[in-house]
């Protein structure tokens, strides 16, 4: 792809410096090869955490507004490059143009969010049972940040721990899916450009670590790292939570979703379908939010399946294709690898499955190298233990429910518990719902999908706990003190009355 490469050279002036046999990087979108790159050995592995545990020292001495500023420059730079990063982002993992674009927004978003949080992160004053003592809660700038992130969000993710990590003192090193490396490189010269101009900055402030699981298992491995932030599969969650916790680090997980969104009678259906196609067809279901399962109440079951199947087979029809096409609203699956995961699943579902339709190839004119699909619709007589499993496709379960309590029982059935939904008029079926869902996310009247930076992100169960972007997740990027000085003159008392008199 030709236009790749001009913006490849514009983005990442060094990218020769890169290159090598280890990472062949295709488009989805046409199969083309876009990139060979080399990965780092276990010696540069080790060299980089070496300059990050070096520029931590120097980079926590500088004030929180300072670094704040150096985290404000970064968006004013993304904004310049917007419109390449995102076409960027679009050629290397498939989605669309537009959702490159807001993905591109929502790192100009987090930046703004940690600007102004660098002057806000606060400790309390807490009342000392004992005269003319004060104790403290500080939070200090923790360390090196390792960041594994995934390639359906190449660069978002990255943005909320990096964003974050920088103004709360920290350095970053960023392992990137082995699919998705140049939008990493390319974020990591825009950082680069800003730090040359910004004296405060120290070298290896920031730094990438390209290569595949053993460059990854270093990281993870690393005592020097107190703070690996993982996003991917719940497979890979098994493997990296207890290495980090057998050198006992910290880990934040955002790991698989498994999503449903309750229909319930009272429903507006021009509001829930929408929201139900959306959350389930778009970025062609690869969102770690995306729509999984519907449960319908079994009074609308048979409406709300004849709906979607309409919506799906127009999409299958007219809307799959090249995702930099204004007309395109589902694109490619990042590889063949995906594509028969999706066919797997659906072997294993027809069985006990009233109807299914679609799944199929839907273009193959882009080139027989990408996978585009026709959304796949399955209708239910019941849940079952199948639906566990999560299938990163755009690969849709309709189940009828009778009541809300039964409607709670299926939803929470599963392993993950990431992000969830529900469709409803009634405020006493919508305040149910908020109680008794068991994800971290728990939307109304909205699908499962997307997010605002705002709001801290991630979810329960199998998806890892973890925390990140909005609201109070900086707190995972500092470590905590407390602190109690003494400031009479007499001999200070033990706390709880405990006398120990010389």
């Amino acid at each position: 792809m030709s236009i790749a490469l001009n913006i490849e050279e514009r983005l990442i002036p060094d990218l020769h410096r890169h290159k090598g046999s280890d990472l062949v990087v295709h488009s989805p979108v046409d199969g083309s090869e876009m990139a060979r790159l080399r990965a780092d050995t276990s010696e540069e592995v080790d060299a980089k955490i070496a300059k990050s545990v070096q520029a931590f020292r120097i980079w926590r001495e500088v004030p929180g507004p300072r670094r704040g500023e150096l985290v404000r420059l970064l968006g004013e730079a993304l904004r310049a490059n917007k419109e390449d990063l995102a076409r960027l982002v679009t050629m290397e993992c498939g989605k669309l143009l537009t959702e490159g674009r807001g993905e591109v927004q929502e790192m100009i978003d987090i930046c703004d969010f940690a600007v102004g949080l660098s002057r806000q992160l606060y400790g309390l004053t807490i009342a000392s049972e004992r005269p003319n003592h004060v104790m403290q809660e500080n939070w200090l700038p923790l360390g090196p940040v390792g960041i594994i992130s995934a390639f359906n969000f190449p660069v978002a993710v990255w943005s909320w721990n990096a964003a974050l990590a920088l103004v709360c003192g920290d350095s970053c090193l960023w392992k990137p899916s082995e699919k998705t490396p140049l939008t990493a490189l390319a974020c990591q010269a825009i950082l680069d450009q800003v730090c040359a101009d910004f004296p405060e900055a120290p070298e290896g402030l920031s730094q990438v670590i390209l290569g595949m699981a053993p460059q990854g298992e270093l990281l993870v491995d690393d005592p020097r790292v107190p703070l690996i932030s993982a996003t991917g599969s719940t497979r890979m969650g098994r493997a990296v939570g207890p290495r980090v916790a057998a050198r006992f680090g910290r880990s934040l997980l955002e790991l698989g979703g498994n999503n449903a969104i309750i229909v319930t009678p009272s429903a507006d259906l021009e509001v829930a379908i929408p929201s139900i196609v959306f959350g389930a067809v778009g970025t062609a279901g690869q969102r770690c939010t995306s729509t999984r399962r519907v449960i319908v109440h079994r009074s609308l079951h048979d409406k709300v399946f004849e709906t979607l199947k309409s919506a799906y087979e127009q999409v299958s029809s007219a809307k799959v294709g090249n995702p930099l096409s204004d007309d395109t609203l589902v694109g490619p699956l990042i590889d063949r690898d995906a594509y028969e995961c999706m066919q797997a699943a659906i072997e294993r579902i027809r069985p006990v499955a009233e109807v299914v339709i679609g799944g199929e190839r839907a273009r193959t004119d882009l080139g027989e190298s990408a996978y585009y699909v026709k959304p796949a619709l399955v209708k239910l007589s019941g849940s079952t233990s199948l639906l566990d499993d999560e299938t990163f496709a755009p690969l849709t379960y309709v189940i009828p429910y009778d009541t809300l309590e039964e409607a709670m029982d299926i939803h929470n059935s599963v392993p993950q518990g990431l992000s969830s939904a529900i469709m409803t008029t009634d405020v006493r079926d919508a305040e149910y719902f908020k109680r008794h869902s068991d994800c971290g996310i728990a939307n109304v009247n909205i699908g499962t999908s997307g997010a605002e930076i705002g709001g801290a992100f991630g979810g329960e169960k199998e998806t890892g706990g973890g925390r990140e972007s909005g609201s109070d997740s900086w707190k995972a990027y500092m470590r905590r003190q407390t602190s109690t000085t003494y400031f009479g003159r007499e001999r200070p008392a033990l706390a709880q009355g405990v006398k120990f008199d010389l």
